[in-house]
């Protein structure tokens, strides 16, 4: 009787095992891993809907569903060459960068979960999602972003030949469409290629919507996204742009351009100047306690509260920091931090500091470092735009070369990984 049982719990598992595969098949092989229907499915349905409220017309599905397949083949390699280069994400760094995302949308992390449940999202896939995008994203940087220099002569170069176009007072918002072609491609791939992008340029040239055209016919990685590139100013464009977005018009589709990554078309959709960089500096001044076994948080906003006090009713700031604050650099110098800018404090304490007027003493304040009171001696402010340029040169030079890297560091996993595609069941 047990061996009768045991026969027919077998031939149940098998029939539910050839059931899961007609419902669930294999769409691609990706190295020693695989993509099942449903992943796909899945994804197409989150791009529709994407592109719906976006308000953009859906290519074809069978375009749609290879796009999102090549998506998601790139994704499956660069998760596999990251768990053996051993990148890894803990689960409290997951929760830290959840509360990040949260706190920038104003909303606590319980509001911020329900607001993705109103938009039809899984919290559950949200952070699967969220974890594999910072594996992707810590592995680029470990094999990307590492190896990225912007040295002072190539600045100096870029502010002396961009002009007013290169100090960021001009900005383009670029669309782009790739017509990839592969390594050593013969001479008919190389024209059919020529000859589709022809065709894209005069589609787009005749009113076509570019982000529908983009998400048809584009083998970019920013093809779901309906090819924006965002706002740019010439130092975040592609290298092979840059001497042709400056002379376009707004609105114009620039003739096809040829790279090793196949054929380029370009559209400006915008253009726009920005003015000069005022920047706010605070000289300010703090009393630092730090908390630990023997002084609790409680201990130590007592402990402030009276310096605070004892500092309004007359004692001096400076002869207090010294006796008292456990930030020894500053306290030697009487609690003076010097001039501080945007971003040069840790945000809390320079939230709280930006509050105050001049010559207030603050309540208070915590931070990782402990808690302190702050006081603002004074305030400037002044045309910053030299220094904040050459800053935003040296940050636009990186990031172009970071995106060429990454475009053709992907194009090599791509080409040298064993990937199966079932074309048959697409």
């Amino acid at each position: 009787m047990k061996q009768f049982l045991s026969i027919v719990l077998v031939v149940i598992m098998m029939n539910s095992v050839a059931k899961a595969e007609l419902l669930d098949h294999i769409v691609a092989v990706v190295e020693e891993d695989i993509i099942l229907e449903r992943e796909l499915s899945f994804e197409v349905q989150n791009i529709v809907n994407k592109l719906k409220k976006s308000q953009v017309n859906l290519p074809p599905a069978f375009v749609l569903r290879k796009q999102v397949l090549e998506r998601l083949i790139l994704e499956k390699l660069q998760r596999q060459l990251a768990q053996k280069a051993g990148v890894r994400i803990s689960d409290e760094m997951l929760r830290s960068s959840v509360q990040d995302i949260a706190r920038r949308n104003n909303l606590t992390v319980t509001a911020f979960r329900e607001e993705l449940k109103n938009q039809g999202i899984d919290f559950k896939n949200f952070k699967e999602n969220l974890r594999n995008e910072i594996i992707i994203n810590q592995l680029r940087a470990r094999e990307i972003g590492a190896r990225i220099k912007v040295t002072d002569r190539e600045i100096k170069h870029y502010l002396e030949t961009q002009g007013e176009v290169g100090d960021g007072k001009i900005q383009f918002h670029l669309g782009h469409i790739l017509v990839s072609t592969p390594e050593g491609a013969s001479s008919t791939v190389l024209r059919e290629a020529k000859e589709k992008a022809e065709f894209v340029v005069e589609e787009l040239r005749e009113g076509g919507n570019f982000q529908q055209t983009a998400v048809a016919y584009s083998d970019s990685d920013s093809a779901l996204n309906g090819g924006d590139l965002g706002w740019r100013t010439v130092g975040t464009l592609p290298t092979l742009f840059v001497d042709t977005v400056p002379k376009m018009k707004d609105g114009e589709v620039a003739p096809i351009i040829r790279s090793p990554s196949g054929y380029h078309v370009i559209k400006l959709l915008g253009l726009k100047g920005v003015g000069k960089h005022i920047v706010t500096k605070t000289k300010a001044r703090h009393i630092l306690i730090k908390t630990n076994e023997l002084t609790s948080d409680d201990d130590a906003q007592k402990r402030l509260t009276l310096l605070r006090n004892r500092i309004i009713d007359g004692d001096d700031f400076a002869t207090l920091a010294r006796s008292n604050s456990a930030d020894r650099v500053s306290a030697l110098n009487g609690g003076a931090l010097g001039w501080v800018g945007k971003g040069d404090l840790v945000p809390p304490f320079e939230a709280a500091m930006n509050k105050l007027a001049d010559h207030e003493i603050s309540k208070p304040v915590q931070t990782q470092f402990g808690w302190h009171i702050i006081q603002v001696l004074e305030r400037q402010k002044k045309d910053g735009s030299d220094e904040h340029k050459k800053t935003k040169v040296r940050d636009e030079i990186r990031k172009r070369k970071i995106e060429e890297e990454t475009e053709l560091w992907l194009r090599r996993l791509r080409d040298e990984a064993f990937v199966d595609i079932k074309l048959d069941r697409l």
